[in-house]
C-alpha cells in the first residue's frame, strides 16, 4: 500500500503555470492517491481602487475566472483516472488558511510550490514557506524550479552527529519517507551525509584550535562511519553513501545541482536542536536548491 492515500495541493491561481500542480497530479497517479486542489487567492488590494458597486463585480469575476480554470485542470485530470476535487476562497491570512485546511482534511503530504522571498524581506518578516515549515503537522512538499514531475532520483539527508536526529528518530523518518518516495516512483534513492566541520567537531576528538586543511583523519573516519552504519541499517548500496564535507546548504545544494537530485527528502525541528541546524538548514535550502524539497 501507498504512503500516501490524500494529498492537499495549495495554490495561488494567480500562478497557472505553477509546476506544483504538475507534481501533484504525478505523486497523485504513482501512488493512486486522492488528490484535493485548494486554491486560495490573496486579497486583491487594487480593487479598493475602483467604486465599490465596480469593485463587487470585479471581485465576483475574476473569482469565476479563476474558478473556471481551475475546473478545467481538474476535469484533465479526472479524464485521466485521477480521483480530484476542489476548492476556492478568498484569504486573507494565507498561513491561517493554510494551516486550518490541513487539520480540515487531514492529508498523509502537503504540496506547495516554493515562494521566493527577497535576502532583505527575510530579513523583517518570517516568509510563509519558513511558517509551515516550523508549524504544519504533516510532510510538506515544497515544489522547486527544477527537477522531474515525478522523481527520478530522491536523496535522504540526514544528520547522524545531531543528537536531536537521533533520539527522536527524525534520521530514521527522513530515510523512510525517502525511500517510499522512491519505491512509489520507482526512483534511486540516495542517502548523503553534509558535515560541516566546526568548532564542534573538532573539539570532540580534541581538537577545538585546527583549521580545516588539518582536520585529522579520525575525525573524518568517525563522521563516516555514522553515515555507514545509517546506511546499512536500511541497505542503501555503497555507490549511493555520499559523505560531503562543507556547510550543509551549499554542500546539499551543490550536489543536487550535479547529480540531477529531483527531490531532497530532509528532516525539520520544531524545537530547535542543541546546535540549531536542522530547522536552519531545511528552511535556507529552500532558497538555494533549484530542486523540490520534501519536509519531514
Amino acid at each position: 500500500m501507498s504512503q500516501y492515500q490524500r494529498l492537499l495541493l495549495i495554490l495561488n491561481p494567480a500562478q497557472r503555470h505553477s509546476a506544483a500542480l504538475h507534481h501533484a497530479a504525478a505523486l497523485a497517479a504513482a501512488s493512486e492517491a486522492h488528490l484535493h486542489i485548494t486554491a486560495l487567492i490573496p486579497s486583491l488590494d487594487i480593487l479598493s481602487l475602483l467604486e465599490e458597486g465596480h469593485r463587487e463585480t470585479a471581485r465576483q469575476q475574476y473569482f469565476q475566472d479563476q474558478s473556471d480554470w481551475l475546473e478545467g485542470e481538474a476535469d484533465k485530470m479526472r479524464r485521466r483516472g485521477l480521483g480530484v476535487t476542489t476548492e476556492m476562497a478568498w484569504v486573507d491570512d494565507m498561513r491561517e488558511q493554510v494551516l486550518e485546511h490541513v487539520v480540515r482534511f487531514q492529508p498523509d503530504l502537503l504540496i506547495k510550490q516554493v515562494q521566493h522571498e527577497s535576502l532583505l524581506k527575510r530579513a523583517f518578516f518570517t516568509p510563509l514557506d519558513w511558517h509551515l515549515l516550523r508549524e504544519c503537522p504533516i510532510a510538506l512538499y515544497m515544489v522547486g524550479a527544477a527537477g522531474h514531475a515525478l522523481p527520478r532520483k530522491v536523496v535522504a539527508a540526514v544528520d547522524p552527529s545531531s543528537a536531536f536526529a537521533q533520539n527522536s528518530g527524525l534520521n530514521d523518518r527522513v530515510i523512510r519517507q525517502a525511500l517510499g518516495l522512491a519505491l512509489q516512483c520507482d526512483a534511486e534513492l540516495h542517502l548523503v551525509y553534509a558535515a560541516e566541520v566546526s568548532s564542534v567537531y573538532l573539539s570532540d576528538v580534541g581538537g577545538g584550535g585546527l583549521a580545516l586543511s588539518q582536520l585529522s583523519k579520525e575525525l573524518r573516519r568517525r563522521l563516516e562511519k555514522t553515515l555507514l552504519e545509517l546506511a546499512n541499517l536500511f541497505g542503501v548500496p555503497a555507490e549511493r553513501r555520499h559523505f560531503l564535507l562543507g556547510h550543509p546548504v551549499s554542500a546539499l545544494s551543490e550536489f543536487a545541482l550535479e547529480h540531477d537530485v529531483d527531490v531532497i527528502v530532509m528532516g525539520r525541528s520544531q524545537h530547535k536542536d542543541s546546535f540549531g541546524l536542522l530547522g536552519s538548514t531545511t528552511e535556507h535550502i529552500l532558497y538555494q536548491a533549484q530542486c523540490s524539497v520534501l519536509a519531514v
